[in-house]
């Protein structure tokens, strides 16, 4: 192991006994792959399963696992007007299990996530039986206000070239706290604590994935 990688490991003991202590669930994988078969192996054959058009989920090839597996998929990304998102949201908070990444997560395990729409830190907060989250190490930071800079300065003017959203940090490539009418930042939302013990479950990913 290397030593980037052997920190990587240590780092992430210290936000996995964090997370225990906010009612979260924390696990740490070296690469993608022992990682999605993890979360493979975690959910039932049958499931039904949902996501928020993460990059991380995608890059780390868990929805190519569950496109070929046995699951019930609800894809907010086959939508074709906003009247079907809502009707695709209204199943997807029903879901067993939700997956997403996370914006930036604290080494005392609180997750900061900005939102656009807002569909997917409200799955965060509730509704889908399960949550499942897969964060890269490059998502790791100190405390809550590195990580909002973390999201503002290096995430969303990644997302808003991936979305096309005529925003400043789309020219600028750093946050103009804007209220453009293109704005992706008008959510936010720390998450300290769930009040279900279990529900959120945090995989580690020992590379750097998504934004």
């Amino acid at each position: 192991m290397t030593p980037k990688k052997q920190a990587f490991a240590t780092a992430a003991e210290t936000v996995i006994k964090n997370l225990q202590k906010r009612n979260m669930e924390g696990y740490y994988f070296e690469d993608s792959a022992s990682c999605v078969k993890a979360i493979i192996d975690l959910m039932e054959e049958g499931s039904v399963v949902s996501w928020g058009g993460s990059m991380s989920v995608s890059e780390c090839g868990l929805m190519d696992a569950i496109q070929g597996g046995k699951y019930q998929l609800i894809d907010r990304m086959t939508a074709k007007s906003p009247e079907e998102a809502r009707e695709i949201f209204s199943k997807t908070v029903m879901a067993d299990y939700y997956l997403m990444s996370t914006n930036a997560i604290t080494f005392d395990g609180e997750l900061i996530n900005i939102d656009g729409n807002g569909n997917r830190v409200a799955c965060l907060i509730h509704g889908p039986k399960h949550v499942i989250i897969v964060a890269g190490m490059n998502k790791l930071v100190s405390n809550v206000e590195d990580g909002q800079r973390r999201v503002r300065d290096i995430a969303t003017p990644a997302n808003t070239k991936r979305l096309n959203k005529n925003t400043p940090c789309f020219h600028t490539g750093r946050c103009g706290d804007c209220l453009s009418p293109d704005c992706i930042c008008n959510q936010i939302v720390v998450t300290r604590r769930s009040g279900h013990p279990g529900r959120i479950k945090v995989f580690l990913v020992g590379e750097e994935l998504g934004y």
